[in-house]
């Protein structure tokens, strides 16, 4: 299926789906995102899912998406310094300590209809390129559609992503370190 991202019924599609176990492609304010919940019982198994269509191995962890910059105060204990606080909502990924004794990386997206679904799903949700695992982020939603429509439950059409820059990563886990540039400069 696929939804233009103006379409009224895009929001609530997207998250009753996302709810379901579905996998989703979604514009985020970078670049498109394959999607999935994160669930604490793995009962969907949407990290596998989307693994198996990108072709991504295992040891390899998926930025996960939360709908406000205080939740990730539910998933760390670390202290976050401000600035870095302060780019959020936008193209910034923080990977820390989680409670669960690894580390993780969230990011609350800049684009308000993005956050609304991860909102309306209570949990955060699972983003990474689409591409296939190793190759060039994918920018065209043509090229996107006649590639993973067959392998996906939805697709939100948002127009091209032409020179789109991924999100920014650093990490905050022993310290304060750039592991990407890309749209917000730190």
């Amino acid at each position: 299926m696929i939804l233009k991202k103006s379409d009224s019924s895009a929001l609530e599609t997207c998250a009753t789906l996302l709810l379901h176990g579905k996998i989703v492609i979604l514009p985020t304010d970078t670049v498109y995102g394959f999607s999935g919940i994160v669930e604490e019982t793995a009962q969907f198994c949407t990290d596998k899912k989307i693994r198996t269509i990108k072709g991504r191995e295992a040891e390899k962890p998926f930025i996960q998406l939360i709908s406000h910059p205080h939740d990730i105060f539910a998933h760390t204990d670390d202290t976050i310094p401000r600035a870095l606080l302060d780019a959020w909502p936008g193209a910034l990924t923080l990977i820390v300590n989680d409670k669960r004794g690894g580390t993780t990386a969230y990011r609350c997206p800049g684009d308000a209809w993005l956050r609304a679904i991860v909102e309306k799903c209570g949990a955060p949700v699972y983003s990474t390129s689409v591409n296939v695992s190793g190759k060039p982020v994918m920018q065209r939603i043509q090229e996107i559609i006649d590639t993973f429509a067959h392998a996906v439950d939805l697709i939100v059409d948002d127009g091209n992503r032409l020179a789109a820059l991924p999100s920014t990563i650093v990490s905050v886990v022993d310290g304060m370190r750039i592991v990407r540039q890309g749209c917000v400069k730190v």
